[in-house]
This record gives C-alpha cells, structure tokens and sequence, in this order.
C-alpha cells in the first residue's frame, strides 16, 4: 500500500494564526470538502485544493459540519449554541440554537432529517418540522452516526456509554461497555456497506480501544487496542477499512475487523478529523495545526501463480486461491495485513508483518483446494520478492537471494550482480528446485535450490523485465525493458525470434513451439516459425495452458480461451499435418477439426485424417479411410485412385471422375455419375455396345425419375429396361390401368411373377375385367375366383365353380360367412352345407336357435331346430358311421321344433293384448306341450304358462274342473311371477267349489281302441289303453282320425306306396242300420250296409295285444290291397328313414299334410294359416300349387 499526498493546504485566521481544524466532510459527489476550522466554514474544490468559499455565519469556533445525503444542503455547529443550513449554493438559510456549545452533526442518510448534538442534548430537526425536538442525555455528547436504513441513532457519551435510539429519539439499546468511566467514545460511525447481514457500529475511544458492536449491543470479537487516543473515525464507502486519527499524529488505515494495516499520513499535529472521498480511495485529513491534506491511497497487487493456480490478495488481510481453469475459489483469513504470497504446487506461503505461513494441500489431487498450514516460520522479513519450493522459501532483496528452510533457518544466499529484477520456479525435483532469475543488467541465470553456484544461461544487452522457459526448456523468451521480446535457443545460445511492444511473455505448456506476449493492447500467438497472429487483450499475460491464457488486469486474473485456429491453419498451409493435430488438440473449434480433417485426408496422412474425423464423430468419412487402409492391405498402392475417391466424397466429382480416368477406372467414374444420378455425364464413360452397362444406366435413371417424382417416366424406363416388377409397383401405386393392362398383355405369360402382379394391382383398383383377363391368360382359375370373391362378386364366381368344381369350397365357404356377416344367417346355413361344411352347417343352426331362444323368438327357434333336425338327417344319409347319433339328434330336434312352435303360441297370448287363437285351441296345445315336456325340461319354456293360462284360464268355458285343480296343485310347487301369485291363489280356493270331474264332451277319445282318455296322461300324449300315439294337427292341435300302422317285413315303402296307388276305390252302398261290437263298445252305423266280408284293417286294428307295451299296427300286402289310396297319407320320410303311413277312420274329414315337413292338419286350418303367412306354418315351405 502507498500513499502519495494530492494537496495539502493550510489554514490561518485574519492575524496569519494556524487555525485547529475540527472537522471536515465530503459532498456526496466528492467533488468538495467541507472544513470547520476557527470561526469559518471551508469549502474546498476536493480535486486540487482550491478553496471555493470561506462561508461567515458563525460569531465561535466552528465544531462540526455534516452534508445531507441528496447534496442539495450541508449544515454546521459552533461553539456559539447555533446550527446554520446551507445549500449547494453556500448560503445560508436556517439557523437554530441550543443551550450548550454544539458537538457533532449528522444527516439522516434516507432524509433530510438533521440530528444536532449539544452538550447534554440533541435535536432532530427536518425541513418538514417548524420547530426542533430536543432530548436530553446523562452525560456529555461527543459523537453521533446515522444507520443505513436511516431508523436508528447512535450517540456516543463521555461517559463511556453508547446509546441507541429511534428516529423520534428514544432510546431503544444502552450499551454499557467495560471500563467506561475510564474510556469515553470520542468517535463512532456505522459500516455504510449495506450488504452486510446486519449493522455494524465502531466505535473507538479514550481508553485507546476499538470495538465493533451489532444494533442489538452486542459486541462483535474483542476490543482492538489502538495505542493512542482516537480523536476521529471514518469507513470507506464499501466499508471494507476504517480510517482512524488521533493522538499519534498519524491517519492509520485498518480493516472492518480492526487489523492495522498502516498508516495514510502523517501530520505534525494531532489529527482530529479524517473522512473518506465517496467511492474512492482518497482520505482527506485534518489536525490542530491548520493543515489539510488529501492522500490518494494505491493498493499494489499482491499474488503468485503457479501454472493454474493463482493466489491474490483481498482486504489487504484475506488470500484467495483461483484455480483458473475450473473457477474455483477458495478464501484464507489471515487477520494481518499480507506483504507477499508465493505459490508453487501445492505449496502456498505468505508473508504477514511479523511471520510467514507456509500452508500445503489436504491431498495430492490437481483440483483439490483446500489449504492446511504446514509451518510458521516467527521471523520479520524484509524482501522485494518471495518464492516457496517444496522445502524451502527463497526471499529476494535487490541483489541478495535467501534460502530458508521451512523452519527459519537460512541454508543458502546467493549475491547477484546486478538488481534482480524477475524471478521463477521451473521446476525441479523436491529440494533440488530450479529457478530462473533475469538481473538488471541483462544476465538470465538458473540457480538450484541445493547449489550455490548460479549457472548462466545467456546475456544480453537490456535489463529484463519478464522471461519464461519452454515446456523442454529448449528455448528461453526474455521481455527487457525497452518492451522487446527476444526468443534465444538455449543451447546455441542463438536469437530466433525478436519482436517489439511485450511487456509480458508466457510459453505454452502442453506445446513447444508456441508462446504468446502482450503489449499495447494486444495479444500476439507465435508458433513455429510462423507469422504472429494477434487479437485485442486487456491487461497482460501470465500463463498459457492450451487454449488457455492467463490474463491480469489491474487486480483480476482471468482466463481467456483463445481458438488455436490461427496457429493450426498456418501449419495446414505448410502441409505439416501432424503439427496442425497437435496444435489442434490444445482447443481449435469443431470446424477446424473438419478442416485438418479434409486437409490430412486430401494430402493422404490417412492417420491424421483418422484422428479428427473421430473428433468431429464422422462416421462416413472414417468409413471411407477404413475401406483405403483395407485396400492397402490388399495390395492397392495406386494413391491417385485413392485421392478420386477422397474427392467424390468431397463433392469434387468432376476432380474425381478425371483422376479415375487417369488411373483407367472409368467404371469407377460411371458407377459414380449414376449414383449421383448424372446420367450425362455417365454417357460420357459408357463404353460402346455393352448392353448389360446401358441397362444398367437405364435402370438407375428410372430409379432416380421415380425418387424425383417423376414416376410415369421412370416406368416408361423401367419398362425398357426389361424390369417389369419395377414398373408394375410404379404403375400400381399410381393407378394407371390402361397402362397396366396395356404392359400385362406385352408380358410372356411364362413370367407368372410378373403377370401375378399385375392382376393384383388392376384388381385393387377395381378394373375386375382387366384382371380376370389376365388371370385366364395365365390359367389361373384359382386366383380368379379369389378375386371374385374378394370383390363379392358372387354370380361370377359361382359361374366359375359350375366350370371347375373343385373350387366349391374357395366360394361357398366365403360366402357363407359374408351372408353371416350380413346376418343372413339361413342362406349361410345353406351355402356351408352346399360347400360340404356339415358341421359348420350345424353350428350356424345352433346358433341361431339359441339366440331365437334367449330373444323369445320361439317361432324361429322351432324353425332353426326343425332345419336342425333336417341336417342331421341329411349327415346320417351321407355318413354311415355318424348315422345312430345323427338318428337319435334328428328325434331330439324334432322333439324340440314342435315343441318351440306350440309355445310360441302360448307365449304370445300372454305378453300380447289380443290374440286370434281359440281357447280351445290354447287348451290341446297346452295339453300338448305338458305332455311333452314332463319327460324333459327345454330352455326358454316355462311350465307355468301352460297352466297359468292354457290350463287355468278356459276351465270356466270347457268345464275341466278335475284338470283346472291339476294344474293348480302343480303351480303351488312352481316358482311363478309375483303379478299371477294373487291369481293362483284366488283360483285354488274358488276351483274348490266345482265338480271333480271334466266334461264328458272334453274327454279326448282314441280313434284304434275307441277309449276314452284322460286329458291330462301321465304316460303320455297316448292311449291309455291300447298306447297308440295320438296325432294332432299342427294348427289347433285337436286329434286327428288316424290310425298309425307298420308294414310287416319284407314289404318295403315303394312296394306299400305302388300297392296303394293300385287299389281301386271303395263304392259307397246304402243299406240300413248296422250293429257293430268293437271290444267293450257297441256301435250303430246308420248308411252303410253290412258286408260279408270283415274289413281287414278294422281286423288289425281289433288284434290288441294285451301287453303292457305299444304294439303297433301291422298291415300285410292283402290288407293293402283292401285299403282305398285316399283314406291312406303317406309321410315319405328321406332316408334312412322309413315312410309313415296313417288309415283315417273318418273319410270325410279332411286332412292335409305338409310334404317339407310331414305335419298333418286338418284341411281346413292349414288353408287358412297358409293363405295368412303365405307358407307352412311348420317349417315355412311354400308352394308353387
């Protein structure tokens, strides 16, 4: 730290006498000082010392002066009890008195707001304010200061106390300090910094004592001991030093934790007022002797570097270690002032006033940063430059160097010649360290830290200022005096480089041949023996680490990255390619990197190349080096064919087709020109009459026309090229069917690939004609009918089965299942079973019955069964050993059509409102179905239906009590709905007051035995006597005058059928009354005349077994002949099944049955049900006639 004096002025009275300077302050825009010497106000031009203004207004000694914040006013106190304000303008233009002399003033920093302290009081005036608040203390007032914020006053007593108050002036914090009486605070003032976290008072005083206090009171650290009485105290702006004067006739400078760092200046009297220029580092003092001065405080640089490493001072007090290519930093608090630092791996010393510290590194890891101290060696120092080895310190004073060990001791002192001017480590094994030295007069010495001998390098004529040794310390760079950089080959001791206008020089550390040195504003990069390559830089250079250059300007390291582009190109211009990759590596960018990287390439240094193309991740490049270095390894060693396939990668192809037609590789240039699609220039090496390349050039100019989108002209190409798939899938895509019906008809129909294609392609565009026209060309009867099938076109594809049978599945299959997707579920039944898909077939039928089911569709499900029940007949007719169990389903499904049907009618009478069917009718089908479904239980049939309302509800109109109590009696153990539950109920009780017996006229009768029936059989729907079924006709289910009979063996169906059709019709006679005995009944005809001979039938029918089982009726060839065609129906059944054959016994009732089906009715109904639906009734069949 220096300090050199800006001016300096005293001040006299009228009668020539030193007036005492009391106090003095700075506007807030330094441009003035203000002083309050005798009994007048100074005011100074802060800059040269003139005085602007001696202001009167004060009859005594001026005290105190004070200047607001805003600079618009200042005010000042005298012993004569006033306080006058003045402006800018230095006039004055308020006054106001208190009872005592004044002592101190200080501005409110956030207002105008002015505290003026007396003897025993203070007051707070503010322009806002009429009059003065005054408050009185205990004690004499001898200082006061404003916080930051403005909020709080700080006021220093005589007493020793320091009380706080609040802007109103009350008192908030007493301080209370040790040895008070003894001490009093002669001067205070807060830290001004306002990034401190909280605010700092210090206060110093007559018991020669600095302290440092919180707003709280607390105090902060220990009392600093001065010396001599402080008679004034002031911060710096940034409140990093306090400025202390007083009794020892010096201004001394300290820092914000009370360390003496030195003194600013020393006056012959006492000092009794000091302030700091705002924002700078100016001190204007005061003393009793009239002397006024301003000192201009220059802070030097204190710091070491060690390659990455740079250590500095900070606060005069504190070091900060930077490493300068990370950034870190890290702090060492030192609480004394520090002279010097050296740094030298991972050793770090510093000189403090009375010592020095050598610190080391926790570790040996290159980024570690933290410091630990090693030794202190408790010795004073006086030296010009320090230096620290592994072991040793080495201080440097003029000529003289020192060599101590870590412990104090001096182990060695080498005696220069002349002044030793710059001095650096380079190095060396520990202990045995080198240093570089560069003397006055020109000598550059190397000294060993374990030698006393210097050894001399070089002289030269001019004093050195800066010097640095190469990385292999070939080659020395001295920076003399006169700004001359001189670059010498330390072997030969000869100058290879000489350049004006450095100041500083650094060689590069990771290369040999490049150092860069600044001067007037530039940086200059050297490699080689290349140009200089310069660029703008402030400050000067210490260090250059790569691509790294380290930068001090004024009191910041910093550091630079610098592109090695420069240098690398001017290697690149030489064809020096492995230099430029070394020079690349300390940091070029990554278009230098392709730079290098095509230049190596094209100069044929395959390895370079190699090298920066993996820097910059180009892979097809470094795939075209791999496949060179391939080819050398072969064999090849023709270099120009290797430098044209370097420059079609490059783009050069016209470079490149020349050097292969040079090397005679035309082919290589064709197969070039073609991919790049150049088919011009291909011509150009077409050879003449080799067929095989102009295909070749063809084909690829197609390819290229279809990626150009130009596809009708690349299948024009394609097509004279002979590539016919290339050309269909162009014309495909694009839909052109003249043209591919037009290219399909060129096709030889051998070239089935192709024509395949093509018909596949007119098919997706739905030219189904022009496709079917080349599938027959082909003969492909099979992928026709695939076609058709695909587009539904099912007449066509029919058409073609008719022709080719085989293919009856390719179609009926598929259709089947388009009708089932289209939920045409009965024409998918059929096409499955005129495919031969039986059980596909069935399972449709399955399906559907089910869903009529679950739907309540029974119509439709007695419908589905009865188609059922015929598909099985028709899988027992085609496939014998299925033929039993298809039997035995056809039986079932039967069972269950009839039944399905009849409950359909039931079931409509109950969930619909009105209904044609007669209760009679309601009642036999009731019957019916309860016959049937005791022995089993169908799904979706309910047995309380027919009770509840086949059974239950015509009772009260046909008199079946004995059947209505049954079906009661039944519904009491069923689970019925809770809407019949109230009928059931009411219907049991009242069915309790009629007969128990049916109508004799409802007793159903059996037309073979003449016996009268129960309605309700438990055997069965059969004669209870003789078990002969009883048949019904399908529409009202009344039972039909038929009688069921067998023929007896030997006689087959054709043979009974052909009898019967032979038979000649019976002549009906008149005759009288007739008695016939038929077993325990007699009858009375009335019209027929009795005949001699018995009726064989009648004969048969009499034959009743007595067994307990059905026996059926057997009629013989005779009986046959007896029989009259037109009272026989036939049921001719498909086979295996036999024909059934019935006798009615009423002639003149008529019956009809269905020929589909085999149902019988009674003529009547099954006209009317017909002329309704327009079909059977049963299974649906219609008629022509």
């Amino acid at each position: 730290m220096k300090t050199l004096p800006t001016w300096v002025d005293t001040v006299y009275d009228s009668n020539k006498q030193e007036q005492c300077v009391w106090n003095l302050c700075f506007s807030p825009d330094g441009q003035r000082l203000v002083v309050a010497a005798g009994t007048r106000v100074h005011v100074y031009d802060a800059n040269d010392g003139s005085i602007i203004q001696s202001l009167k207004g004060h009859k005594e000694t001026v005290y105190c002066v004070a200047y607001a914040k805003d600079g618009q006013r200042f005010a000042s106190g005298s012993a004569d009890k006033s306080v006058i304000i003045w402006t800018n303008k230095l006039e004055g233009i308020l006054k106001y008195t208190h009872n005592d002399a004044i002592q101190c003033l200080a501005y409110n920093p956030v207002s105008h707001q002015l505290v003026s302290c007396a003897v025993t009081d203070f007051g707070l005036w503010s322009p806002e304010q009429k009059a003065v608040s005054k408050h009185k203390v205990s004690s004499r007032i001898t200082c006061c200061s404003w916080t930051n914020d403005g909020q709080y006053l700080a006021v220093g007593l005589y007493n020793g106390l320091v009380s706080i108050r609040n802007k109103s002036g009350e008192e908030k914090v007493k301080i209370e300090r040790p040895q008070a009486n003894m001490a009093p605070v002669w001067s205070l003032s807060w830290n001004p910094n306002r990034d401190e976290q909280s605010d700092i008072l210090a206060v110093a005083d007559w018991g020669q004592r600095l302290s440092f206090y919180q707003l709280s009171g607390k105090q902060i650290g220990k009392d600093r001991l001065l010396g001599y009485d402080p008679c004034c105290l002031s911060w710096f702006s940034k409140g990093e030093y306090i400025v202390v004067g007083g009794a020892n006739k010096q201004c001394c400078l300290y820092t914000k934790e009370g360390v003496k760092l030195g003194a600013i200046g020393e006056p012959s009297g006492w000092v009794w007022c000091c302030a700091v220029k705002p924002d700078s580092n100016y001190v204007a003092v005061g003393s009793n002797d009239g002397t006024v001065a301003i000192y201009h405080l220059m802070f030097s640089t204190v710091h070491g570097l060690y390659r990455d490493r740079y250590a500095y001072r900070d606060s005069m007090t504190d070091i900060i270690i930077q490493h300068l290519i990370t950034d870190q930093k890290v702090r060492i608090k030192c609480r004394d002032l520090v002279k010097k630092i050296a740094i030298y791996k991972n050793r770090l010393a510093v000189q403090l006033p009375d010592r020095i510290i050598i610190y080391e590194l926790y570790s040996d890891d290159t980024a570690d940063m933290h410091y630990r101290v090693k030794e202190k060696i408790h010795k004073e120092f006086e030296c010009n430059l320090l230096v620290v080895c592994s072991q040793h310190i080495i201080l440097c004073q003029e000529k003289r160097l020192q060599c101590f060990s870590f412990s104090g001791d001096k182990e060695r002192e080498w005696v220069m010649e002349s002044i030793i001017r710059y001095i650096k480590v380079i190095g060396g094994p520990p202990g045995k360290e080198g240093l570089l030295v560069g003397l006055k007069n020109g000598q550059i010495l190397k000294i060993f830290a374990d030698n006393a001998f210097p050894i001399l390098l070089l002289k030269q004529s001019t004093s050195v200022r800066c010097l640095d040794l190469s990385a292999t310390r070939n080659k020395l760079a001295v920076v003399d005096d006169q700004s001359t950089l001189l670059v010498y080959e330390l072997v030969t001791k000869e100058l290879l480089f000489q350049e004006r206008g450095a100041v500083s020089v650094a060689w590069n550390s990771q290369y040999e041949d490049m150092l860069c040195f600044s001067g007037n504003g530039m940086l200059s990069i050297k490699a080689g023996n290349f140009p200089v390559h310069q660029q703008k830089l402030q400050g000067f250079v210490v260090g250059f680490n790569g691509s790294k250059i380290f930068c001090l300007h004024v009191y910041a390291m910093t550091s630079v990255d610098v592109p090695q582009s420069a240098p690398m190109y001017q290697y690149l211009e030489k064809k020096m390619f492995q230099d430029a990759y070394k020079v690349a590596c300390l940091g070029v960018t990554e278009g230098d990197w392709e730079a290098l990287a095509h230049d190596a390439l094209e100069g044929l240094d395959f390895e370079t190349a190699k090298k920066s193309f993996i820097r910059v991740k180009d892979l097809r490049y470094l795939e075209l080096i791999h496949s060179i270095e391939e080819r050398r390894r072969r064999g090849e060693q023709d270099n120009m064919v290797f430098l044209a396939d370097v420059y079609a990668y490059q783009g050069k192809f016209q470079e490149a087709a020349k050097l292969y037609k040079k090397s005679n590789q035309e082919q290589k240039a064709l197969n070039m020109y073609t991919d790049l699609r150049m088919f011009e220039q291909a011509k150009e090496f077409l050879g003449a009459g080799d067929a095989l390349d102009k295909k070749l050039l063809i084909t690829k100019q197609a390819d290229w026309a279809k990626n150009s989108n130009e596809p009708r002209a690349a299948a024009e190409m394609y097509i004279s090229a002979g590539e016919y798939m290339k050309a269909i899938d162009i014309i495909g895509d694009h839909g052109w069917p003249d043209m591919m019906i037009d290219l399909a008809r060129k096709i030889d129909k051998a070239d089935r690939e192709a024509l395949t294609r093509a018909a596949h392609y007119l098919a997706k565009m739905e030219q189904y004609e022009y496709a079917a026209e080349v599938y027959n060309k082909m003969g492909d009867h099979k992928a026709l009918i695939a076609m058709r099938v695909e587009a539904k076109h099912w007449d066509d594809a029919f058409a073609i089965v008719e022709k080719y049978p085989e293919y009856k599945t390719e179609v009926y299959v598929p259709y089947a299942q388009w009708l089932a997707e289209k939920d045409r579920f009965e024409e998918a039944q059929q096409a499955f079973h005129k495919a031969g898909l039986q059980a596909e077939a069935v399972k449709v039928l399955e399906q559907l019955t089910h869903n009529a089911v679950a739907e309540s569709r029974f119509d439709d499900a007695g419908y589905y069964f009865w188609k059922l029940s015929i598909q099985c007949l028709d899988i027992a007719r085609e496939e014998s050993d299925k033929r039993q169990d298809m039997l035995q389903k056809f039986q079932d499904f039967q069972k269950k059509a009839e039944l399905y049907y009849i409950y359909h009618t039931i079931y409509r009478h109950v969930v619909e409102p009105f209904t044609s069917v007669l209760p009679e009718g309601l009642f036999n089908m009731s019957r019916y179905l309860l016959h049937n479904i005791e022995e089993e239980a169908c799904y979706g049939i309910s047995k309380s239906y027919p009770f509840l309302h086949g059974i239950k509800k015509p009772v009260k109109n046909l008199g079946a009590y004995k059947l209505a109590r049954t079906a009661y009696e039944k519904l009491r153990l069923l689970q019925i709905s809770q809407r019949f539950q109230d009928t059931v109920d009411l219907g049991s009780l009242t069915i309790r007051s009629k007969p128990f017996h049916d109508a004799d006229e409802l007793l159903p009768m059996c037309y073979r035995c003449s016996t009268t029936n129960p309605l309700l059989n438990k055997t069965g729907n059969k004669c209870v006597n003789c078990k002969q079924p009883f048949v019904h006709s399908f529409v009202n289910f009344e039972i039909l005058p038929l009688v069921e009979f067998v023929l007896e063996d030997g006689l087959t169906d054709e043979e009974a059928v052909h009898i019967l059709d032979m038979s000649i019709p019976k002549q009906k006679k008149k005759g009288l009354w007739s008695e016939t005995k038929m077993g325990t009944f007699q009858s009375l005809r009335l019209g027929d005349e009795q005949t001699e001979d018995e009726d064989p039938f009648a004969a048969s029918i009499r034959s009743t077994s007595d067994n307990l089982e059905f026996t059926p009726v057997v009629v013989s060839r005779a009986t046959l002949k007896s029989l009259s065609r037109s009272e026989v129906y036939v049921l001719k059944w498909p086979r295996p099944l036999r024909y059934q054959f019935f006798k009615t016994l009423l002639p003149d009732v008529p019956v009809t049955f269905c020929s589909t089906c085999n149902k019988l009715f009674h003529t009547d109904d099954f006209e009317q049900q017909y002329l309704q639906r327009g079909h059977c009734p049963f299974c649906r069949s219609k008629y022509d006639d």
